[in-house]
C-alpha cells in the first residue's frame, strides 16, 4: 500500500484512527504526526478534527461532524430541547446537552467541549417527522420541565389546527411511546377543540 506523505486532509472534518489507514500503514503515528504539524487536533482517544479557520479564527466541528465520526457510520437521532421547543407545545426547556439515540451506548459523552447525552433506545432510522418528535417530548415531559397534563391540553389545540398528522401521531405513540403517552395522546385526539388563530 502507497504510503502518503502529505494526506488530502478536509478542513472541518472528524477523522477515526481507522479511516487514517489508507494513507499508510501504522494509522497511530501518522495521526501523531499530523497533531504534532498542526493539521489535527486531538479530540479523543481514535478521533481527530481537521482544524478549519474562518476569518475569526479557528472553527470548531459541528456537531452532526462530531457524532458522524463518533459513531463510525451507525445510525443516531439528536433530539432534546432545542427540537422539542419547535413543536410549540409549551416546552421552553434550554439545556447545554442533547440527547442521542443510537443502538450503540448509553451514557454522557464530551467531545470538542460539548455533552452529550447517549441514549441506548429504539428509534426511527428514517423519515422523522414531527409526529415522532412530539411522542419523543411527552415521554421526556419531566427533562423538558412541562407537565404531561399541560402538553396533552397544547397538542389539542394543535390538532384542531391540523399542525400533526392524527394517525402518524398515534402511529409514533404506539411504537415508541409508553402506555401512558399512548393514553394522553389518544385523550388529545378525542378531545380536538374548535381551531384557534
Amino acid at each position: 500500500m502507497p504510503v502518503s506523505v502529505n494526506p488530502s486532509l478536509r478542513p472541518g472534518t472528524v477523522y477515526r484512527t481507522r479511516s487514517l489507514r489508507k494513507y499508510g500503514e501504522n494509522p497511530t503515528r501518522l495521526a501523531a504526526r499530523l497533531v504534532n504539524e498542526g493539521r489535527l487536533e486531538k479530540l479523543r482517544s481514535g478521533l481527530y478534527y481537521a482544524p478549519r479557520k474562518s476569518r475569526f479564527g479557528a472553527v470548531p466541528p459541528s456537531d452532526q461532524e462530531l457524532l458522524r465520526a463518533f459513531f463510525g457510520g451507525a445510525p443516531y437521532l439528536v433530539t432534546g430541547p432545542s427540537v422539542w421547543n419547535t413543536l410549540a407545545l409549551g416546552s421552553t426547556a434550554v439545556a447545554n446537552v442533547q440527547l442521542v439515540y443510537n443502538a450503540v451506548r448509553t451514557g454522557e459523552l464530551e467531545l470538542a467541549g460539548r455533552r452529550f447525552d447517549l441514549r441506548r433506545v429504539r428509534f426511527p432510522r428514517r423519515d422523522v417527522g414531527a409526529e415522532y418528535f412530539v411522542i419523543d417530548l411527552f415521554e421526556n415531559a419531566e427533562l423538558a420541565g412541562v407537565e404531561l397534563s399541560v402538553l396533552g391540553d397544547n397538542l389539542s389545540r394543535a390538532l384542531a389546527n391540523q399542525r400533526f398528522d392524527p394517525s402518524l401521531l398515534e402511529e409514533a405513540a404506539r411504537r415508541y411511546g409508553s402506555k401512558r403517552t399512548l393514553e394522553t395522546v389518544r385523550q388529545a385526539m378525542a378531545v380536538r377543540q374548535s381551531p384557534v388563530d
